[in-house]
């Protein structure tokens, strides 16, 4: 693998080798004693429990609102009520992505960090550009969407492809636009997402260690399905909770399609999720009861026992066989960038 000869990337002090990565698969049981508010607990805001993310040091709550959700209302200032009574209540985690709605769910989330709301919240978005220039232009064009001078957290959208790390990392590769972008002050932290398989994420973090290179959060599938399929909670999660990678959980629902299973409740599903030793669970709210119904459960978390915990899987573990409430692994709906492959430059 070719390494890039600029002397930009950040150093990885402890490394992390094949072995290390296979040793770090821990089974999930092991988790039990660092799961919870306990593990990366930062104390409280307006009674929404806060968490750390990672080693940055930061501070995030541990619900965070879902930025496609957010472009689909009919009006714009319905989105913007969302947004704004989020931070108002304590949320400060906002998930966004460039390809959002065609754009539209950061122009509604830029209306809303308007009036000196930006101050209250941890911004993240995400790229699909995997080129240099397609990187660049996408985050220069996100930073005008959310009338912002700078991105909290920006990510790599959609690593769903086993060249896809590659592709980021080589010369006049995505990764160089985002590290100049940070250099110039528009961007503070870096991550990656992905929704397909959890050999894609391994892969990322290998090709990452490889170039001495250390992510601040991971975004991916952590619900009670996941783990019974393909499970990024089993295979990926006990890395980064060594590597003190933040966890950014998403699809606590799967999209709403763990519902259609009947094997379990909304509440269920977002107790599961923040029950692991996530930094955040990102979950959408398409409307203000949405929205309520997530911050009461925040509001009033307590993390899952063994024995729930035990009895939800069992619960989910006929409906989670083959992936079937989770399309987003096993078929190309929720690919943006297989449908688009011109966003990734």
């Amino acid at each position: 693998m070719d390494r890039p000869t600029h002397a930009t990337l950040e150093t990885d002090s402890d490394g992390f080798t094949r072995r290390e990565f296979l040793s770090a698969m821990l089974s999930t049981s092991l988790l039990a004693g660092v799961a919870g508010a306990e593990f990366w607990a930062a104390g409280a805001e307006n009674g929404i429990p806060y968490r750390r993310l990672g080693r940055s040091g930061e501070r995030v709550s541990v619900i965070g609102l879902g930025g496609w959700h957010l472009g689909i209302q009919s009006a714009e200032q319905e989105s913007v009520r969302i947004i704004r009574t989020a931070l108002d209540s304590g949320i400060n985690f906002l998930d966004n992505c460039w390809d959002y709605n065609n754009g539209d769910s950061e122009i509604r989330m830029g209306q809303a960090l308007r009036d000196g709301y930006r101050h209250k919240a941890f911004l993240m978005t995400k790229i699909d550009g995997q080129t240099k220039p397609a990187a660049a232009a996408q985050i220069d064009e996100s930073l005008r969407r959310l009338q912002t001078e700078h991105i909290d957290l920006l990510q790599f959208h959609e690593v769903i492809r086993m060249t896809d790390p590659q592709r980021i990392f080589a010369p006049a590769g995505g990764m160089e636009a985002v590290l100049e972008a940070k250099k110039a002050g528009k961007v503070r932290y870096i991550g990656f997402t992905g929704h397909k398989n959890p050999a894609m994420h391994l892969n990322m973090l290998e090709t990452a260690a490889t170039h001495q290179f250390h992510f601040d959060a991971v975004q991916m599938p952590l619900n009670a399905m996941d783990a019974h399929f393909e499970s990024f909670e089993k295979k990926v999660l006990p890395i980064l909770v060594q590597k003190e990678i933040g966890v950014l959980g998403m699809k606590p629902m799967g999209a709403g399609l763990l519902l259609k299973s009947n094997t379990v409740s909304p509440v269920q599903c977002l107790r599961y999720a923040m029950s692991l030793p996530t930094s955040v669970v990102i979950t959408g709210c398409e409307s203000l009861a949405n929205l309520q119904q997530a911050l009461d459960v925040a509001r009033n978390f307590k993390p899952l026992t063994t024995a729930e915990s035990a009895a939800l899987l069992a619960k989910t573990q006929q409906a989670a066989r083959e992936g079937q409430f989770e399309g987003y692994k096993t078929t190309n709906n929720f690919d943006g960038t297989v449908h688009n492959p011109q966003w990734l430059g």
